[in-house]
């Protein structure tokens, strides 16, 4: 069933794929969040622009930190999942992890940063939502990941930062 909603969601993203703004798009957020340094360049921004949201910018640089070690080095290490087929096309060249997967960094850490930049800035919600979702989006439309591998990765992204947030409040 999962492989069949993959498979689903991958179909629906082949018209995406053949215009040449929505490639545009998915490509430079998925590079733009390589190593969470979209996520961290917002964040030193906010810290700029707003010195009393500087605890905000040090907590979420930590929780990514954190959030990387128990992505990647850990539960990429227990699932062995094979990464989607490459195909020939690929409007643009996408760094590629060796990684498993299972789950997605990208997914977790956008979604990571979405709860915890709504913590610091709240009317900005739609914002942060609308960037982690292009991210999370953009796994797929480049053959990165399976649409589970971003679900899964958005779920614990999320669920992380809750966690967090009551273990460490602003």
């Amino acid at each position: 069933m999962i492989k069949t909603v993959d498979d689903g969601v991958d179909q629906a993203f082949q018209p995406l794929r053949r215009l040449k703004p929505a490639n545009w798009t998915f490509y430079a957020a998925s590079e733009a969040a390589d190593y969470s340094i979209a996520w961290h360049a917002i964040s030193l921004a906010i810290a700029v622009v707003s010195p009393s949201r500087r605890r905000h910018a040090l907590r979420l640089a930590v929780l990514l930190g954190v959030e990387s070690l128990a992505v990647n080095g850990g539960l990429k290490r227990l699932t062995r999942r094979a990464r989607p087929a490459l195909l020939d096309d690929r409007a643009y060249e996408v760094r590629r992890p060796k990684t498993s997967s299972f789950p997605s960094g990208h997914a977790s850490s956008a979604a990571l940063a979405a709860v915890l930049f709504t913590d610091a800035v709240p009317r900005l919600r739609p914002l942060w939502v609308t960037l982690a979702a292009i991210v999370s989006a953009s796994r797929i439309h480049n053959r990165m990941h399976h649409a589970s591998d971003v679900a899964a990765g958005a779920a614990l992204g999320s669920l992380f930062a809750v966690m967090a947030k009551k273990l460490w409040p602003l």
